[in-house]
């Protein structure tokens, strides 16, 4: 399958001229990122390295510590890149591989929130059966579905993208956006329209559905119970509650900045709006984790003890 496009490179015009002062914004996007690297590779290495974190909630956590690098990965490299430079121009290939980064990283973010939720559900709901019903097995099966749904959907958005034809190549973002590169299709994109609004209802809608009912569920147990239960329940489910309710909001802003462009908005909001679900809930999540988990908490003591005494 072959790209038509008349062009070669993707100009992303969302960048503010920031003059001299460039360079100390780099530093702290490099700063930013580093953090994020530390908090989510700590988190991994202390869950895959401790035994008594082999658990369904703490394995969901590590998987969405990897997907948190992940994204990541595939924004800070450029953003970096373009924050000193006075172009802000990168080839086409590199915005559809950038692209298909952070469209994989958003889906597969819901879909690891969403297991999460079920993982609670499970937990709360049906204590005594918990053990058998989250097995090693089911776990496995859970990731690899969030996982490979995310990739699968963003492949079929990609292929339809590469089959425009481009008839600007100047994209009011810091990085690339799937909705602004189809509406400079001087083609048809009737196809690709369709298909994007399939899946942003089944791939945002499905995964908040079943958190929605979940949490629902979670809640009308917790009533019934004792102030002890209640207690517990809370102390469980806060961090992916307020992961959920941080990405959400987002994703949120970010759909809808995206459909209103620059109008009337202040530069710096539109970035940091643009930037907000890829660049918080990756250094957020690890933190939050790590602080309101115990386990994981008091792990993560252990490893310092033993790196630095």
């Amino acid at each position: 399958m072959t790209n038509s496009t008349k062009f070669l490179t993707v100009i992303l015009a969302g960048y503010i001229d920031t003059g001299v002062i460039a360079y100390l914004y780099f530093t702290i996007l490099l700063l930013f990122y580093f953090c994020i690297i530390f908090a989510n590779v700590l988190l991994i290495i202390v869950i895959c390295i401790n035994r008594a974190l082999h658990e369904p909630m703490y394995l969901f956590v590590c998987s969405l510590c990897v997907n948190e690098l992940y994204g990541s990965t595939g924004l800070f490299p450029c953003l970096l890149a373009n924050v000193i430079s006075d172009t802000h121009e990168i080839t086409l290939a590199y915005c559809y591989m950038q692209m298909y980064c952070l469209y994989t990283y958003a889906t597969a973010e819901f879909c690891n929130l969403s297991v999460m939720s079920y993982d609670r559900y499970m937990s709360i709901c049906y204590p005594l059966q918990y053990s058998s019903i989250m097995t090693q097995r089911k776990v496995c099966i859970l990731l690899m579905v969030a996982w490979s749904l995310s990739f699968s959907q963003f492949t079929i958005t990609l292929s339809l993208n590469l089959q425009l034809e481009l008839c600007g190549n100047v994209i009011q973002k810091v990085w690339c956006d799937n909705y602004l590169l189809v509406r400079l299709s001087c083609t048809d994109a009737t196809m690709n329209n369709i298909y994007g609004l399939y899946a942003t209802t089944l791939f945002i809608g499905g995964p908040s559905l079943l958190i929605l009912y979940s949490y629902a569920r979670v809640i009308k147990i917790t009533f019934r119970s004792s102030y002890e239960a209640k207690k517990k329940s809370l102390n469980t489910c806060a961090p992916h509650v307020i992961s959920v309710v941080n990405y959400g909001i987002g994703c949120a802003f970010e759909m809808v900045q995206s459909r209103l462009g620059k109008a009337n908005m202040p530069d710096v909001l539109r970035v940091f709006i643009s930037l907000y679900f890829l660049m918080i809930p990756p250094l957020f999540n690890p933190i939050m984790y790590g602080l309101k988990m115990s386990k994981i908490r008091e792990a993560c003591v252990k490893v310092k003890k033993n790196v630095f005494f």
